[in-house]
């Protein structure tokens, strides 16, 4: 049995670590939370026992994040990082992303900041160091771009990779301009989203840029996501591969169940450890809203929707088959509603 994840949360307001730990003892995961109110006995904590991962603040007396930061660096090189603070500071930001730290993030005050704040630290616990983009280990620039808008930032991100460098241009959570060769707005956007691996650099955004994209990040990912699988369509696919895999190209995806409309038993899935039990719930389900919609002859079922506390789930249904996709608890419902459109014109094709 694999032992359990530990974090060590540093922040100086007691009120502030127990609601953290609150929260991060509810992760799916289920790691050991561990808590310290001064740097000089988070540093001593690290020394002691093994973590994966430490969560801190940058204001606090005595020695301050970045101070901390600073020793952590040099002391555990491999251990990650995750700022998080109530300063909204691009200078701060900028400095903190230069000490090769994983992610800054402003303390969360919603419910929606929140359920992002707590998905954003569970794939960092799950997922090994394999690639991505340095400073957000096993990242995509598509999670990096996300994160800078969904926190609402204004910032540059400068990109570099084997393909080349480039810059994105972030305005209060909006994309407004992109540059990479002779590229420039939307074209070079997408095609910078296309690089599976490089290094990023966060810079402040400080003199004004002229906007030359005005389309919704959410509308930018998603036709990023679509070309990206238009292409790959293109490439004969391996005999082995699973034909479901495909949909994890679309942000947020993190499963998918297909199963057979007339026997429940014939499942194909990716991404489930429960494929069986879900194919059986949604051959159910499926099956007694067709007949509802019938009987009121209110019209063929079209989709089911589901919000839960681990992740959310969309159906669509025929005749011959139905198709359950789970997402992130941090994707909106409209965002889900538009993949799903793209899911089914690729599963009916």
């Amino acid at each position: 049995m694999p032992a359990r994840q530990r974090i060590l949360i540093l922040d100086d307001e007691h009120d502030i670590l127990e609601i953290y730990q609150e929260i991060l003892a509810r992760l799916p995961s289920q790691p050991e939370i561990h808590t310290s109110d001064t740097g000089s006995r988070a540093i001593a904590l690290l020394e002691s026992d093994p973590f994966n991962l430490l969560l801190v603040d940058l204001r606090m007396p005595q020695m301050d994040g970045f101070q901390v930061l600073a020793i952590v660096r040099r002391k555990f090189p491999t251990l990650r990082v995750v700022v998080m603070t109530a300063m909204e500071d691009e200078q701060f930001r900028a400095r903190a992303y230069a000490m090769d730290i994983d992610l800054y993030i402003e303390k969360p005050k919603t419910g929606k900041e929140i359920i992002h704040f707590v998905d954003c630290i569970e794939s960092m616990l799950e997922k090994e160091d394999s690639g991505g983009f340095r400073g957000v280990q096993s990242k995509t620039l598509v999670d990096i771009v996300q994160l800078e808008c969904l926190t609402q930032s204004s910032a540059i991100l400068k990109i570099a990779s084997a393909h080349g460098e480039g810059r994105i241009w972030i305005q209060r959570g909006e994309i407004i301009d992109a540059a990479t060769g002779e590229c420039l707005g939307k074209e070079a956007f997408l095609e910078m989203l296309r690089w599976k691996a490089g290094s990023f650099e966060i810079l402040p955004n400080e003199v004004p840029r002229p906007r030359t994209i005005f389309s919704s990040y959410e509308s930018l990912l998603m036709e990023t996501a679509q070309t990206i699988d238009e292409t790959e369509s293109d490439r004969p696919p391996a005999e082995e591969e699973n034909p479901l895999a495909g949909f994890a190209r679309y942000k947020g995806v993190q499963m998918v169940v297909a199963v057979d409309g007339t026997d429940p038993t014939k499942v194909e899935h990716w991404g489930s450890d429960n494929a069986e039990e879900l194919a059986a719930w949604v051959h159910h389900t499926t099956r007694a809203l067709h007949a509802v919609g019938e009987r009121l002859e209110g019209g063929p079922l079209e989709q089911i929707e589901a919000l839960g506390p681990q992740r959310h789930l969309a159906v669509i249904s025929s005749d011959t088959q139905d198709l359950a996709v789970g997402f992130t608890r941090s994707a909106t419902l409209p965002y889900i509603r538009e993949t799903m459109k793209q899911i089914e014109a690729k599963w009916v094709s």
